[in-house]
């Protein structure tokens, strides 16, 4: 418990201080967001707000993770992968921000750049894991050998094409998310909050979940969400920082690396269905406006949607909040069914 106090509390601090620095520094050199033109027009006050604050999420992250293995000596290729993981896409991020900042518009690497990227991270973090670890290479929603319900052994070359898939999948759904001051990095201090709870729960049984990295897979969860709360104090609507895609690249990594771990890839998109709604919303007003030359939205993602009917931005950002922390308590129900019905306590 004392390992995920100090994992939680350091990540936090740094991330609140770093990110305080950020915005101290960045408004110096005014170096700030350009805002892309097809976004509702009350976005327009937001250029020049300064971003790439997600460098400190992932540095309050890093300082939180390495903290708390060096108080009790204890580090793990599975915790080692997920930050590395966590770091490379938000590398990633940062020379997308970057490259937005530098020539003063909402255009950074290019969609096949970044794809290449992010498959680089999947690769690195699937042959860390399989190289190093005893990750089991199925398809599972709340234990690998789940196969009553849910199930499907992929094998090692299709588990690596599974993880490099939701790494990509998880990160852009995040990317698309981060539109609203705060809505990406409240929704995801939720989720990574579930992840504690079950990468605790997982420790406590080992025995009935075949995992021995319990532990600090709580750990990770417990950086990132003490990194993503301190973020957020500055991040709050009217953000005065924006995590920027080195933010939400290393967020949505983090999330799949967690998922992957732990056995509970389907159980990701319960936890974190705002990030899916967000996603779906995308691809549906792209496909109607293709298939039939029609709109399903206002405007996509679907919190523009919101917006553009009149709710106020701060509502719309806590009413998500609302779905995802009952998302995440949804999630851990079905997480501790499962090992009732299972006869974890037996």
């Amino acid at each position: 418990m004392i390992r995920l106090l100090l994992a939680a509390g350091i990540s936090t601090f740094v991330a609140l201080i770093g990110t305080k620095l950020l915005i101290i520094a960045l408004t110096r050199r005014r170096i700030g967001q350009p805002i892309h033109e097809d976004v509702p027009e009350g976005h327009m006050v937001k250029a020049g707000t300064p971003t790439m604050g997600g460098v400190a999420i992932v540095a309050g992250a890093l300082a939180g993770y390495v903290t708390s293995n060096l108080y009790d000596g204890v580090f793990t290729w599975t915790g080692i992968a997920a930050m590395l993981a966590i770091m490379g896409a938000g590398a990633v991020g940062l020379l997308d921000d970057a490259l937005k900042v530098f020539n003063a518009r909402n255009l950074g690497l290019g969609r096949r750049a970044k794809m290449l990227g992010l498959l680089s991270v999947g690769i690195g973090f699937v042959a860390l894991m399989l190289w190093r670890t005893n990750v089991h290479t199925t398809i599972s929603f709340t234990r690998w050998d789940d196969f009553a319900e849910f199930g499907w052994d992929l094998g090692r070359w299709g588990w690596a094409v599974w993880a490099i898939l939701l790494i990509a999948a998880a990160s852009n759904a995040v990317n698309l998310t981060d539109g609203l001051d705060g809505l990406a990095a409240g929704s995801a201090s939720l989720v990574f909050a579930g992840y504690l709870v079950i990468g605790y729960w997982i420790f406590r049984y080992s025995g009935f979940y075949d995992i021995n990295v319990g532990l600090d897979l709580a750990v990770v969860a417990a950086a990132m969400m003490g990194a993503c709360a301190g973020f957020l104090w500055f991040n709050a609507a009217p953000a005065q920082i924006f995590m920027g895609d080195t933010g939400s690249l290393a967020i949505g990594t983090g999330l799949a690396a967690l998922a992957l771990s732990s056995s509970t890839a389907l159980l990701l998109p319960i936890l974190g269905l705002v990030f899916v709604l967000e996603t779906l919303s995308v691809i549906l007003q792209v496909a109607s406006f293709r298939l039939f030359g029609r709109r399903i939205f206002r405007m996509a993602p679907i919190h523009h949607h919101f917006e553009l009917k009149g709710w106020p931005e701060t509502t719309v950002i806590i009413r998500l909040w609302m779905l995802t922390a009952g998302c995440t308590a949804l999630g851990l129900g079905l997480f501790y069914r499962e090992f009732i019905r299972a006869g974890g306590l037996g």
